[in-house]
């Protein structure tokens, strides 16, 4: 059917009995309606937010109701954060001291208004794969969604790989791993010390019986990139032996390192990777151009006869009861902690990880010994004693893992391991007040107290 205004002519299309006309604007409460129409075969959006639980959530909202056929561009920039994998160890992978303190044991002493006031980096815990990364402003993060059918590991990586090239970055590539690298210009290569390629790029996927999910890092203009080691390094890694994924560390640059000389912009190279996506999958031109005007302006979506273009942010989470579970999940302790698979803590070798251990603190007694197994976040077994007598260290272990056992390691501030190991101890020889407190204050230090 066509309506004819003056000499310009418009489609109209019925959908869920409501007439939807040909590249049209939205208002931005009809987001998840149109995103998931079944005949939005392409869909672009960038976010206008900086929350990563809401960029995270809206993500696999897209994932989980766009048609199984369609194809989603979804570009974002998130606040500082520290982003691990579904299956990872935040007390292995993070220095938690460095992140910003959300272990409370009620939730509701941190409000999200407090949150927004913290400039601290948060952790999340994302719902893929892959290792733990560090995001910021000069992070850009791009996740396609595609049909299953037709996804390969690299074809994404290699669409972002074209898209720097046009903005100047020609030596950049794909390595085996599926991961954007960087390789140093000649004057960079006189440095003996510079590695043959800086990692500016990591990926991780998710796949579903018929969707893949793609998501990347972009290191383009990271104003942290020689500080990332405080974010990701624990200071427990050398007494941890985890069940679940560790990260593979590799040296890390900024594209922007390589084209000191090029005119270069985040935004230029969003539109780069706008317009190769477009190539990629054969979209409509309108989608290009409301793409490009949908940034300029307040948040709003775009739609066509197979397409939906536009920005999106918080709104979706406030008015999308999908997205807002999404959030408050990520958000939750629950989720940040406990789905860590099981671990041990030790300062002395076990016989699942014969590892020599870094030394004690020299105010600790040469016979302190600290071990914990922790499940779903969790203390359920325990050996930690200073005694070097082996009856009494016996009995210290003991009283202490009566105070631990059950105990959720996240709620445990260092105020709180002075609490229970003064209560575990008490009544032992050998363990005076200022030994059990130096013992609770190194291991508040090591597991983010």
């Amino acid at each position: 059917m066509l309506v004819r205004t003056g000499r310009s002519a418009y489609r109209l299309g019925c959908y869920n009995s409501q007439w939807i006309r040909r590249n049209s604007s939205y208002p931005v409460q009809r987001f998840a309606e149109l995103a998931s129409r079944p005949t939005s075969r392409h869909q672009i959006y960038q976010s206008l937010s900086t929350d990563p639980y809401v960029n995270l959530s809206i993500e696999h909202f897209l994932l989980e109701n766009a048609p199984a056929d369609s194809s989603i561009l979804f570009l974002y920039i998130n606040r500082p954060c520290v982003v691990i994998g579904r299956n990872q160890n935040p007390w292995l992978e993070t220095d938690l001291r460095a992140l910003h303190n959300d272990r409370q044991p009620n939730p509701d002493e941190h409000t999200h208004t407090q949150l927004d006031q913290d400039e601290s980096a948060v952790f999340v815990r994302r719902r893929s794969g892959g290792g733990a990364v560090f995001h910021d402003e000069g992070n850009l993060n791009y996740s396609v969604i595609s049909p299953r059918t037709s996804f390969t590991r690299d074809k994404h990586a290699e669409m972002v790989v074209r898209a720097l090239h046009r903005a100047g970055a020609i030596n950049t590539s794909v390595n085996e791993r599926h991961d954007i690298v960087i390789t140093p210009d000649e004057e960079m290569r006189k440095d003996p010390n510079e590695p043959p390629t800086r990692k500016i790029s990591g990926s991780a996927f998710k796949l579903t019986r018929h969707r893949a999910l793609h998501h990347g890092t972009c290191l383009l203009d990271s104003p942290n990139i020689h500080d990332l080691g405080r974010f990701l390094r624990s200071p427990a890694r050398g007494f941890i032996l985890a069940k679940g994924v560790e990260s593979v560390r590799s040296p890390v640059g900024n594209v922007s390192r390589a084209m000191a000389d090029t005119f270069f912009s985040m935004q230029g190279v969003m539109d780069n990777v706008i317009e190769e996506f477009v190539r990629l999958y054969g979209v409509h031109s309108d989608a290009l151009l409301r793409a490009r005007r949908a940034r300029a302006l307040e948040p709003e979506i775009f739609a066509g006869d197979s397409w939906v273009s536009g920005t999106v942010g918080e709104a979706q989470g406030e008015q999308e009861p999908a997205i807002g579970k999404g959030i408050a999940e990520l958000r939750s302790l629950d989720w940040k902690y406990t789905q860590t698979p099981q671990f041990t803590f030790s300062t002395y070798p076990i016989e699942d990880d014969p590892r020599e251990r870094p030394p004690l603190p020299s105010s600790l007694p040469s016979s302190t010994r600290a071990f914990l197994r922790v499940k779903h976040g969790a203390i359920i077994e325990s050996d930690i004693s200073v005694s070097s007598d082996e009856s009494l260290a016996s009995e210290q272990a003991s009283r202490v893992h009566q105070v631990l056992n059950g105990q959720k390691l996240h709620e445990i501030t260092c105020d709180r391991w002075i609490e229970m190991l003064q209560q575990g101890f008490a009544g032992t020889d050998g363990a005076d007040e200022f030994i059990v407190e130096d013992l609770a204050r190194y291991l508040g230090n090591m597991l983010g107290g």
